[in-house]
């Protein structure tokens, strides 16, 4: 980070009608994606997954972040942990796929066995042949480590170096914000999620979440009904945690027989033709309407290269339910369509940060305020 000049994070600083964009380095440099790791993820909350990729207890879900293995568990009290998806003895990878367990994790290479509270319950033959104690080995010194976790919205969030600020001061703001939605959220796994692999650094998939400035151009479709100029910035001027977008006319999607989704019990007016898109720093994006929200967690795989896990969630058991397996589906590739038409975008985006002549960019004092305000706290943590 040290050949970054600091006059050239001071611009990025300025009020929008002076600023330039975060330099190139910001979306290129293997030096600055080492550094986001350590100061921008592990020392703050980040989101990790949906909680719905834990469908049952006993479910067990492995992700890599910046290299880092953990390990999402859902035991059987319902509660979630997070831990290193690593063995305490020789360091194996613990788990490398989705799956169910018995309540066990068993490490592949040598079979010892950890509970979902993280607890090493049985290592065999570790004194011997057939003796599956030893003096110098102490189990209760050698369970999982283990990351502080939280949950909102459907997502799993998590905390390495173990001292950020309490999860309900990191969501604050947004949960008074969308204090309407704080209520069970309904999943469908078949077809209510998908990923997309996009070949850019993920800070460009949160600028262009933010903004709607693009709308006319890349989502033609979705801009005739939902246009530009229905759209409004939203600022976290409370926490400065998150920025976005919403629109004055959402319009729910109707099937061939004139069925709707549920709406949300007892949203106040706002919500009647309101949308709201805005993205949590560091790496969660979420959308909410009054019969469905999303999340997509953005999981950084290299300085130019990020995958988006996208899931979709309901207002009722209902509709759930087989019967409204078609109309979900329809909503998914919906969503999906639109998520798909960004992708040149960001992927263009991410080439043009290779041109040494680039400056980062001129704000639009008018259509850029979400955009501008997410990169000056990406110059905050610096």
């Amino acid at each position: 980070m040290k050949h970054i000049i600091k006059d050239t994070l001071a611009n990025v600083r300025q009020t929008i009608n002076k600023a330039r964009g975060l330099p190139n380095d910001f979306y290129t440099s293997q030096e600055v994606f080492a550094y986001e790791k350590e100061n921008f993820f592990f020392k703050g909350w980040f989101a990790v997954c949906s909680r719905h990729k834990l469908s049952v207890p006993g479910a067990v879900y492995p992700i890599t972040f910046f290299d880092l293995p953990l390990l999402v568990v859902r035991d059987k009290d319902d509660v979630i942990r997070v831990f290193q998806n690593t063995c305490r003895h020789r360091g194996m990878i613990l788990v490398d796929e989705p799956t169910k367990t018995n309540g066990i994790v068993r490490c592949p290479y040598h079979s010892w066995c950890y509970s979902l509270s993280g607890e090493l319950r049985i290592s065999p033959h570790v004194g011997g042949p057939g003796k599956n104690v030893h003096e110098d080995m102490c189990k209760e010194d050698l369970g999982l480590f283990s990351f502080r976790c939280q949950e909102y919205m459907g997502v799993v969030f998590v905390n390495i170096s173990g001292d950020a600020p309490d999860f309900e001061e990191y969501i604050g703001s947004l949960k008074k914000k969308w204090h309407e939605f704080q209520r069970p959220l309904y999943y469908a796994e078949q077809d209510s999620s998908f990923t997309l692999n996009i070949d850019c650094n993920w800070k460009l998939a949160v600028e262009n979440y933010c903004e709607s400035y693009h709308l006319p151009w890349v989502h033609p479709g979705l801009n005739s009904y939902s246009r530009l100029e229905d759209h409004y910035d939203i600022i976290d001027e409370e926490g400065h945690r998150f920025s976005g977008q919403g629109t004055h006319f959402y319009q729910p999607t109707v099937g061939e027989d004139g069925k709707k989704f549920d709406i949300f019990p007892a949203l106040s007016s706002q919500w009647d033709k309101a949308a709201e898109y805005i993205a949590l720093y560091p790496n969660v994006l979420f959308g909410v309407h009054k019969d469905h929200v999303f999340s997509i967690v953005l999981q950084p795989i290299s300085e130019s290269k990020t995958c988006e896990h996208i899931d979709i969630y309901y207002a009722s058991e209902e509709m759930v339910s087989d019967e409204w397996k078609e109309k979900r589906k329809a909503n998914c590739k919906l969503w999906k369509d639109i998520f798909e038409e960004d992708i040149f975008v960001v992927e263009g985006m991410q080439r043009g940060r290779y041109g040494p002549l680039f400056d980062g960019g001129k704000f639009s004092p008018a259509m850029d305020n979400a955009t501008h305000f997410f990169h000056r706290w990406v110059v905050s943590r610096v």
